[in-house]
């Protein structure tokens, strides 16, 4: 091993002694939230009624620490992310289980929920196995802003003690999200050893210009798609004239208006009341063309408006 690999090991191991400090890697917060709207994205469509997501808590802890209050109340699932070269680990608590095999069940929630110490029947097992593979999509959507990977699923636990990924004493960053339909919820937790975020910590600490939240990319594209379809009224005007109103009550049937508009003056492009283009005024065919000049700067034309009178 030559020097600068050993110093690069001395210093996780320094890193991983010291814990990460959260506050420092405020993309981290960012990425989990995208991880939340990306599973109740998921999770819609097995839902047959509402189902709500959000990220609740974050926080670092020696592994065995954060696996202890599981113990016997959760299903673990084990994921491989290939371009970390490394595992993750995802739970889901008893809560949550029974809620969403109500939920994709058809479930009205007029029963009350079940509260019951037993083993996960065998329904419940391939319910989680088929949840897991969907939070698999939903985190390599949130990770994707730093460090894309795909997660795959390589197994499920009961046992807490089996579900290993790293050392019991090992410092690991603990997600937790709350799962809320039928008027009753679950918890998610996500564990990420420490040693997997160490080499992302430059790409964690930084903040992007925009991103103070997790977007829904399907709701953004629909909702830009119905904006753009909202009716918009073009006038072009070749001319304004200024009167008062008794020069208008004046106005007489058969008045002529002089206008000092020529067939070389531009005309204005409205929409909806609002100022957009000059244009240059043509003719063909015997219609009469418009063709964009340039955009109407609002603050220019005010000032010049102004200083015209």
């Amino acid at each position: 091993m030559d020097k600068q690999q050993a110093a690069a090991d001395i210093r996780d191991r320094l890193l991983d002694a010291a814990g990460l400090s959260l506050e420092r890697l405020p993309m981290l917060h960012v990425i989990l939230d995208r991880v939340a709207t990306a599973c109740a994205d998921q999770l819609r469509h097995f839902a047959a009624s509402p189902v709500y997501f959000s990220l609740s808590n974050v926080d670092t802890q020696r592994f065995g620490d954060i696996l202890e209050p599981y113990e016997s109340n959760a299903i673990a699932g084990i994921f491989h992310a290939a371009e970390w070269d490394s595992h993750v680990l995802v739970g889901f608590d008893r809560d949550f289980i029974f809620t969403m095999v109500e939920v994709m069940l058809g479930s009205d929630g007029s029963e009350p929920p079940l509260d019951e110490e037993r083993s996960f029947s065998s329904i419940e097992m391939r319910i989680a196995q088929r949840l897991f593979e969907q939070i698999g999509k939903a985190m390599q959507t949130g990770f994707a802003l730093v460090a894309d990977t795909p997660f795959k699923l390589e197994r499920t636990e009961l046992r807490m003690d089996f579900a290993v990924i790293g050392r019991r004493n090992n410092q690991a960053v603990a997600a937790s999200f709350l799962l809320q339909a039928l008027n009753r919820g679950g918890e998610m937790f996500i564990i990420i050893p420490q040693s997997v975020l160490n080499p992302m910590r430059q790409s964690l600490a930084r903040i992007l210009v925009g991103e103070t939240s997790a977007r829904d990319s399907k709701w953004t594209k629909q909702i830009a798609s119905e904006v753009q379809k909202t009716p918009v009224t073009l006038k072009a005007i070749l001319e304004e004239r200024h009167l008062t109103l008794g020069e208008i009550v004046d106005l007489k049937v058969g008045q002529v208006l002089e206008l000092r508009a020529t067939p070389r003056s531009r005309a204005k492009l409205v929409g909806n009341d609002r100022d957009l283009f000059w244009c240059e005024v043509g003719q063909a065919d015997g219609n009469i063309l418009l063709r964009v000049d340039r955009f109407i700067d609002q603050d220019q034309e005010f000032i010049d408006d102004v200083l015209a009178r």
